[in-house]
């Protein structure tokens, strides 16, 4: 490793691209990968795999839960891992761990199997997305932060666009077996991408001799030194006794609780309840999806201008928004401007949880903090679709859990003002 002298910091001062830039681009890779590639297109490839397993509804749900659960307990377990052992082997092993079993869901003749390679999916999903996420916070200082954490964000509506794309085509060359080709692609590409992010990403800024990048309030380049100190277990039990983490996982819950409604019954109210096609409500959620490549880095950078604590309640609001127009405004124009209010603001909240995380436990704990955060996520996530269709069972319509997640929403914005800022040292 190249040592840390003035020279090598004079260089890189004047050097046009930090590395850091570098670092965030193999981030938005690992969640194009992670998120895209892993989690989103099972909705894509799902049709045709029940038909070719001749599977039930229940059985698919199943898989879905499967795949949340490996996803949830890495994304805690994961983070730690990687504040203990490096973000770069971590992120590696877990996208060679999700290659392998999307390539493996593929020849899946039976649900045993197919659930088992699934919750593997998950768990390789888990590990590389929440240390990708928190690579802003090891690279950038507080006042990029948000904007760099975004740009690994947009990894997510990017990666569910290009799974769009490229597997409807396949299972449509492939006929009946077009749904095992598409995993076959699908799991290669991630395996490709493990390769690329291992030879370039690296945990920190030291690790390449170079030192935190920030900026001053000219905008000149400002180093702030990180810790090269390897992260002991004693230093991980500190996250969870900083009571603003916990408070940051309150904030996140909000989300996780009322975004999960709007996401699952999307399609089916425009279908089942308002009338219109598959086809139709298919093309709206493509434009979310297109729209979510952006708010990432939109939200971030508010965020770094405007504070977390700030920035996350001016989401909610735009959130809580989308879901009531959703649910009230049932004509074209209300649904189209529910959807586009959600593309921009789509991943908001966890880019956002992530630089703030990030903010209160510094660059070296970030991925523990964001994974300790991301429980609280899960267990919003866990709830929402099980009270959306209850209260669309009592009320015969979805029309009441859209304005439940609307309010779920708004309630998450308040929690959020009271955020407070972390001390400066952390950042």
């Amino acid at each position: 490793m190249e040592s840390l002298n003035p020279q090598v910091n004079k260089q890189m001062a004047k050097s046009t691209i930090h590395y850091g830039w570098i670092v965030i681009f193999m981030g938005l890779l690992t969640t194009i990968a992670a998120h895209g590639f892993g989690r989103m297109a099972y909705t894509i490839i799902l049709p045709a795999m029940k038909d070719g397993l001749n599977f039930d509804y229940m059985q698919l749900g199943l898989l879905g839960t499967g795949n949340f659960i490996g996803y949830l307990t890495m994304a805690i377990i994961g983070g730690f891992l990687a504040a203990r052992f490096g973000t770069r082997m971590v992120i590696a092993l877990a996208l060679v761990l999700m290659g392998i079993t999307l390539i493996l869901t593929g020849l899946a003749n039976g649900f045993g199997f197919a659930f088992a390679m699934r919750l593997l999916t998950g768990l390789g999903n888990g590990a590389s997305y929440v240390p990708a996420m928190a690579l802003g916070s090891a690279w950038f200082a507080a006042k990029r932060r948000g904007f760099a954490t975004g740009i690994v964000s947009a990894g997510i509506g990017t990666g569910t666009l290009i799974s769009g794309l490229i597997v409807p085509p396949i299972i449509k060359a492939f006929g009946p077996e077009g749904w095992r080709f598409s995993w076959y692609v699908l799991g290669g590409a991630v395996l490709i991408i493990s390769g690329i992010v291992f030879i370039f990403v690296r945990s920190r800024p030291d690790e390449k001799g170079l030192l935190q990048v920030g900026e001053t309030a000219s905008g000149s380049p400002s180093h702030h030194p990180p810790s090269a100190q390897k992260v002991s277990f004693l230093d991980l039990t500190k996250v969870y006794r900083i009571g603003s983490v916990w408070y940051l996982g309150l904030c996140y819950f909000f989300y996780g609780i009322s975004y999960i409604i709007y996401m699952v019954f999307f399609a089916a109210y425009l279908v089942k309840e308002i009338g219109y096609t598959q086809a139709w409500a298919g093309g709206l959620w493509a434009m979310v999806g297109g729209l979510s490549i952006l708010c990432g880095v939109i939200w971030g950078g508010i965020s770094d201008r405007l504070g977390r604590s700030r920035g996350a309640a001016l989401a909610y609001l735009a959130l809580g928004l989308s879901y009531l127009i959703y649910a009230l405004v049932k004509v074209k124009f209300g649904f189209y401007l529910s959807a586009v209010l959600f593309g921009l603001t789509a991943w908001s909240i966890p880019t956002i949880m992530a630089a703030a995380a990030g903010d209160f436990v510094g660059p070296r704990l970030a991925p523990a903090g964001l994974g300790f955060i991301t429980l609280f996520f899960g267990i919003g996530q866990a709830i929402g679709p099980a009270l959306g269709g209850y209260l669309a069972d009592i009320s015969g319509s979805f029309t009441l859990p859209f304005i439940v997640a609307g309010g779920l929403s708004l309630v998450g914005g308040c929690v959020s003002l009271g955020v407070k800022r972390p001390n400066t040292e952390m950042r």
